[in-house]
């Protein structure tokens, strides 16, 4: 199958040429027609499967076919600042051969920008909640118009408390519009907001909460005062291109971005202490490639659209599986291969056993360096001026492998 078979008009069609692109992933064949069709729908995919596209091409489609240019008239709430750009900016791509407009809407920046860009005409709002609220009871942003509502990683909008403000946001809209939920997962909290929303909607489902195939996965099993060690010698011997190491906490992410750039290794860290420019320059250098070590926070585990990142590191462990599959999958993206390195300490072993399971078997084991300890202690950072988090947490690592694309082009945005 391909995009063409879709029918998109001219502008769309040119604008997915442009980019590159042919074949439509396998959640984008499954959702784009009955959105087409104007049907709600429930969509149940991991990140990196091609869903931003999945909703945004067929919603772009609907504003060229209808009038009402210059007034909110699609609305895409997503949980993260880093995920409302990576939409707008993928929107800005199918758009720029239309008069349509399109802005990201969150916090850590000033509003009244916003809000004057507002008042200046949109037709596409991609907004985190709290920020559009806080607009909202401002009366400087009409909804009334909206037709199309979607919510992007509904299940991360729980985890971050937003339900309510979700539901405040939903009163301000017309009854009848297109509604679009997805999620990763599907707890009982967003089940029943997407029964409250949708109206017979469509399901698809593309091997939710399940690890990409393209992606291998390897344990190391270090001390938590040897993972810096660990971390610092497979950077040096290993061939890691772009390396996506994900913390615990915010202070080990940014301590720990800063002993590796002492050490002279291309670091910085994306972390919520950030402003949201320094947040935006770290992401940016680091989608360059100005920076090889993008250390991070699991804020970033569903806001980051890199697909050239060729290593995942678990420098500590997440609290669930999912949030582990959710993490790996910033790799192996677009048809490239990608390996997930955890670090695991005795304390892991539990979590490890229900992450081998989430991926129906074990993660390979390798025996931690001899030498990465003393690799540590050479450049002064054996983990000790960290502190504590809410218990050790580690795992994996994996041989090198090519990030490089394969034979077939496809939208995995």
């Amino acid at each position: 199958m391909k995009f063409s078979d879709f029918s998109f008009t001219t502008p769309i069609a040119t604008a997915i040429r442009q980019c590159g692109f042919t074949e439509p992933t396998p959640i984008q064949q499954e959702a784009i027609p009955p959105l087409l069709a104007r049907r709600d729908l429930l969509g149940l995919a991991q990140t990196g499967t091609g869903k931003t596209a999945a909703f945004i091409l067929p919603t772009v489609q609907h504003l060229l076919r209808t009038p009402g240019r210059g007034t909110v008239r699609a609305l895409i709430i997503a949980p993260t600042r880093e995920l409302a750009e990576q939409i707008n900016e993928f929107t800005r791509q199918i758009i720029r051969h239309t008069r349509l407009r399109s802005i990201a809407v969150y916090g850590g920046v000033g509003k009244q920008g916003q809000i004057n860009r507002i008042s200046a005409g949109v037709d596409i709002v991609v907004a985190c909640p709290g920020r559009l609220l806080d607009i909202l009871n401002d009366g400087a942003i009409d909804l009334k118009s909206v037709d199309t509502l979607i919510l992007d990683e509904a299940d991360h909008m729980f985890d971050k408390g937003f339900l309510p403000d979700i539901r405040r946001i939903l009163r301000a809209l017309p009854a009848t519009r297109q509604n679009l939920v997805f999620s990763a997962t599907m707890p009982g909290e967003i089940r029943h907001l997407a029964e409250d929303i949708l109206n017979r909607p469509e399901t698809v489902q593309i091997n939710a909460s399940r690890p990409v195939s393209s992606v291998s996965h390897c344990l190391y099993t270090v001390e938590q005062g040897h993972k810096a060690g660990l971390l610092m010698h497979l950077l040096t011997s290993e061939a890691m291109d772009a390396t996506l190491v994900f913390t615990r906490t915010k202070h080990r992410a940014k301590s720990l971005a800063r002993k590796l750039a002492q050490s002279g290794f291309k670091a910085t860290s994306l972390q919520g202490n950030l402003s949201q420019s320094k947040r935006q320059q770290a992401l940016d250098g680091f989608k360059r490639g100005e920076y090889k070590v993008l250390v991070a926070t699991d804020i970033a585990a569903r806001g980051i659209d890199v697909r050239a990142i060729s290593h995942v590191v678990n420098f500590d462990l997440p609290d669930t599986a999912e949030a582990y599959i959710h993490r790996t999958g910033r790799t192996g993206r677009a048809s490239c291969t990608g390996d997930a390195l955890s670090f695991g300490t005795r304390e892991d072993n539990r979590l490890i056993r229900l992450i081998e399971q989430s991926l129906d078997g074990r993660m390979s084991r390798r025996n931690t360096p001899v030498n990465s300890r003393l690799h540590a202690e050479t450049h002064g950072f054996s983990g000790s001026d960290e502190r504590p988090g809410r218990g050790a947490r580690a795992g994996r690592s994996s041989r090198p492998r090519s990030n490089k694309p394969g034979k077939r082009q496809v939208f995995g945005l």
